[in-house]
């Protein structure tokens, strides 16, 4: 469920005026921006764009670098770029600061043919390919989507990752080859059937001194994958319980996920924190980067 709220039909020609006129003079109309872009889904935005650069013969997104600064301009900036094209800059990011977490979540969140869009606009946008950039196996795989699950497949499998596990073979071939290849719906009702049999969630199966950072991206891969929802839900728990909010995760949550399932999102924070997400943000953040994650939350009356 999206807690974005965009009329069905908009004129982007006139959207285009609206977010002009908030940028010219002597200080710019932060309220106006938010007001036009904050309640206009991915396909509006991006015909607003063309309309203010067929009006103006200028790029909306630079004009906003220009205009605002800080969290607030990162988060519009990363909001205003086409959806694929936003994940493959975020994957950028991640790969800088070697947030090996953050690119996990980005690989195996969105569906197959998602991160086949996202390494194609990563490769229009860096000139060079995801994979030469990331030596990784959960982007460079072809995951094989299925609509249902092999049951044999289903406990053979089960079996042969508590056999790695309890062997502590946690970079084995085949924990490799099932993690990156098998559908998601065959790998959740793989992790079901192993915590089933075993009375263990594999993800606590896993929980090892040796090799951390291999057995931690194990784990988010398996949470990314079992249940995006509740991962991400605890990514933005994590981001407002730090000494100083994690406004790089916090953004990355409510910019991606405010036109697809935030609301169930929301939904989780409220039951893990007995506070709604809407009331975190608004304590962890302020100004026009407060109003702005708001609006996307679906707060009509920040």
């Amino acid at each position: 469920m999206a807690t974005l709220i965009a009329p069905e039909h908009a004129d982007p020609f006139a959207d285009a005026e609206a977010l002009r006129k908030a940028c010219q003079g002597w200080g710019t109309d932060e309220k106006g921006i938010i007001e036009v872009i904050g309640h206009r889904n991915a396909t509006q935005r991006k015909v607003i764009k063309e309309a203010y650069e067929q009006q103006y013969n200028e790029n909306l997104i630079r004009r906003f670098e220009k205009e605002l600064s800080g969290d607030f301009e990162r988060a519009v900036y990363r909001w205003m770029l086409d959806p694929m094209d936003r994940e493959a800059v975020l994957v950028n990011v991640a790969l800088k600061k070697a947030d090996y977490r953050v690119i996990i979540e980005l690989s195996c969140i969105p569906s197959t043919e998602e991160v086949l869009a996202i390494k194609r606009a990563y490769q229009a946008r860096y000139k060079h390919s995801l994979e030469e950039d990331l030596l990784l196996l959960l982007v460079s795989v072809y995951r094989y989507e299925t609509a249902e699950s092999e049951p044999k497949l289903v406990a053979s499998e089960a079996e042969t990752l508590h056999k790695c596990i309890k062997d502590k073979e946690y970079n084995h071939d085949e924990v490799i080859r099932i993690l990156t290849t098998r559908s998601k719906v065959q790998l959740i009702a793989t992790f079901y059937r192993y915590r089933d049999v075993y009375s263990t969630p594999i993800t606590k199966s896993l929980a090892s001194d040796q090799d951390k950072d291999f057995v931690g991206a194990l784990q988010t891969a398996i949470r990314c994958i079992k249940a995006p929802q509740k991962y991400l839900e605890r990514v933005l728990s994590d981001a407002m319980k730090k000494r100083g909010t994690d406004e790089d995760a916090l953004t990355r949550v409510i910019v991606t996920r405010a036109e697809r399932d935030l609301g169930e999102i929301k939904e989780l924070f409220y039951k893990r924190n007995s506070v709604t997400l809407e009331k975190a943000v608004a304590k962890e953040t302020r100004g026009d980067y407060e109003n702005f994650l708001l609006t996307l939350l679906g707060n009509e009356h920040n």
